[in-house]
């Protein structure tokens, strides 16, 4: 069965993005083959709390450098299509779930509006104490001017905090050794349930090396849904999933031309909390 088919049959469609989506944005892979891949870069280590709480200032000033690129980028015409994609499916009486691994809210500036940033976001921050109103599990702060101090001097005393409890300001990320459900914002039963139920799901530029590609994955061969990768290398996870080989920019907006969906007009960025 053909992508295309495989849409326009279910009625219940989950999208997963990973960082190869947005490529074309001007933002570099996290794996994969991609020589400036941040993992290829930077130890997994950088990406964790334990990292953080021995060296705030080292893991502050990679996380600034990160970020300020990810927030500066626009959506491509990978993100406008699955925004489209959406307008379609729910257009239809469908329903439709994106789940993105990255952080760039390029999805969302796109005008996703069914939304799942289940990494977190690069535009907000928290306070690195659990149970802190401004922490884990419902607390995030925008990021707004707090990194300034920081980012002019890096230091100590500069270290951005919480005005609530006096401990550290931290990325509004999952680290790596941390819990999908540690934090209300990442919707994590959300996504279990929508893949529960889901006749069609579709990875899109990822490298399947974290936890919620794996469970996705798992659920969606344990419920014979139609399963799909795009991406240019051909992976293929699982024997159950059909590989597209070729990039998100490229098959998407013919997708959904096929399928007789039109892009947004407008951008519509949600949860601007």
């Amino acid at each position: 069965m053909t992508l295309e088919r495989a849409l326009a049959d279910a009625e219940r469609v989950v999208v997963v993005t990973g960082a190869g989506v947005s490529l074309a944005s001007g933002i570099p892979t996290f794996r994969g083959t991609d020589p400036d891949a941040v993992w290829a870069k930077a130890t997994v280590e950088h990406g964790t709390y334990r990292f953080f709480r021995e060296d705030p200032v080292a893991s502050w000033r990679w996380y600034i450098d990160r970020f300020s690129s990810l927030l500066e980028a626009e959506p491509s015409s990978a993100h406008r299509a699955l925004a489209a994609l959406e307008r379609w499916a729910v257009e239809r009486g469908g329903s439709f779930l994106l789940v993105t691994q990255n952080v760039d809210r390029l999805h969302a500036l796109a005008g996703s509006q069914a939304l799942v940033e289940i990494h977190g976001r690069a535009d907000r921050i928290r306070c690195a104490r659990r149970g802190c109103d401004n922490g884990e599990p419902r607390g995030s702060l925008p990021r707004g001017r707090s990194l300034d101090a920081f980012a002019s001097a890096p230091s100590i005393e500069t270290l951005p905090r919480c005005t609530a409890c006096g401990d550290l300001l931290r990325p509004h990320v999952l680290w790596f050794d941390e819990r999908y459900d540690a934090h209300r914002d990442y919707q994590y039963q959300r996504v279990m349930k929508a893949t529960k139920r889901a006749e069609a799901i579709v990875f899109v530029g990822t490298s399947f090396a974290v936890g919620i590609t794996d469970a996705i994955l798992s659920r969606g061969v344990r419920n014979r849904a139609s399963l799909f990768s795009i991406d240019p290398s051909g992976r293929q996870p699982h024997r159950l999933v059909e590989p597209v080989r070729a990039r998100a920019e490229e098959v998407l907006p013919a997708l959904v031309q096929a399928l007789g969906a039109q892009p947004p007009s407008v951008a519509t960025p949600i949860d601007e909390r």
